[in-house]
């Protein structure tokens, strides 16, 4: 009885989400509107339900509910009662690696293919190595955080005596537990910044000098200008963004923060900016672009069931405008940081030949940061020189 329980609880979860926001507010908004179920319904809808998206594709034509044990049982180290009741072969190997657990399931399963769990596998960049970025869906992301060097020991000690385990990647990052609720913990960011690894590591490309003037032009909730400012306290920095409500939490984190001298302007990157933007001319820009955030699916998996092959088109055709668009503020000989959060190639390694055919840019650097061999976001990065 309990398992039917939980298996129609999956179902009504299922039934009504189809994919047109974030999988985690749209579970938000379904509990608070079903409050009959329990804390115990929740957290086994939530848990069905995510490991459900992440098996992508594969054995699509098989039973749901089958599908459902198959994918919970290759995203989890405890034992559930629909893998107890579906799969009483692979129970008891539930505490596997995923490696060996996808062997497992290709024993009992012929037509299981690790490459139907990401379909568009023709897109991928070439420095993407396919085993590994698949498996890596069956694998929960940790949450990052970028610490103060000289706060890090206190930080590790605080989360240790909370008794929630942590691991130290570097001098300033932290790994935790994805769901972590560290604002419960250390309810003050001001030493901390919630990062992640991949995220972090396109700070290596910035490479700020003292009063540089730059642009982060799509500044979203502001993580890489924190970054940047990080590096280099005394550069001077316009952020904007389409979206005000965008700039609004990317005033309340930089408050937290501490960072006040700024200037933040709402633009369309998509139209004419000369009447904003005439008389500026910057140091650096950032273009973390608008993408199809493939690269984050790890931590979204309703995308590999619901994401649409001809968005990524859409999504390289924004990007080379926007591309366009701000160059002309950029002074010559200094670098625009071309920034995307996804595994295609149109978004990556076509859009910077694009930049170089098209443009007054000459590529320096360019990298795949594969934070599927991290627990983290798969990042694309590239660093031009304007002529």
């Amino acid at each position: 009885m309990r398992l039917e329980h939980q298996i129609r609880a999956f179902e009504q979860v299922f039934k009504n989400y189809d994919g047109t926001q974030p999988l985690h507010r749209f579970l938000f908004t379904y509990f608070k509107q079903h409050k009959q179920m329990g804390s115990s319904d929740r957290r086994w809808a939530t848990r069905y339900i995510y490991s459900f998206f992440r098996l992508g594709k594969a054995l699509i034509n098989e039973d749901t509910v089958l599908r459902l044990a198959i994918a919970d049982f290759l995203c989890n180290q405890t034992l559930s009662l629909v893998v107890e009741e579906k799969l009483p072969k692979l129970k008891d190997h539930i505490n596997l690696s995923v490696q060996k657990k996808i062997a497992l399931v290709k024993d009992e399963f012929p037509a299981f293919k690790l490459s139907e769990v990401f379909i568009f596998n023709e897109n991928l960049s070439k420095e993407v190595e396919k085993q590994d970025f698949y498996e890596s869906f069956f694998i929960q992301p940790d949450l990052f955080i970028r610490v103060k060097s000289s706060y890090i020991n206190q930080l590790v000690k605080t989360i240790k005596d909370a008794e929630i385990a942590v691991e130290e990647i570097s001098t300033t990052t932290l790994a935790l537990p994805n769901g972590t609720k560290l604002e419960q913990i250390v309810p003050s960011q001001q030493y901390y910044q919630i990062q992640d690894l991949s995220s972090q590591k396109t700070g290596d490309f910035f490479k700020p000098e003292t009063w540089d003037y730059w642009w982060d032009c799509c500044a979203a909730s502001g993580g890489k200008s924190l970054l940047l400012h990080d590096l280099e306290p005394n550069v001077q920095l316009l952020v904007s963004d389409v979206r005000e409500n965008s700039l609004n939490n990317l005033e309340e984190r930089f408050r937290e923060a501490g960072l006040k001298k700024y200037q933040k302007k709402v633009l369309d990157l998509l139209q004419n900016n000369d009447q904003d933007l005439h008389h500026y001319e910057f140091d650096g820009i950032i273009l973390d672009a608008p993408c199809s955030g493939s690269g984050t699916w790890g931590r979204t998996p309703e995308m590999l069931y619901y994401f649409e092959n001809h968005k990524i088109s859409y999504f390289s055709k924004l990007q080379t405008a926007i591309a366009a668009n701000v160059v002309k503020y950029l002074k010559t000989g200094k670098p625009l940081v071309y920034i995307t959060c996804s595994v295609f190639k149109q978004e990556n390694e076509e859009v910077v030949a694009w930049i170089e055919e098209n443009l007054p840019l000459e590529l320096e650097t360019m990298e795949v940061i594969k934070g599927y061999k991290d627990k983290a976001d798969t990042m694309f990065i590239a660093r031009f020189i304007k002529k």
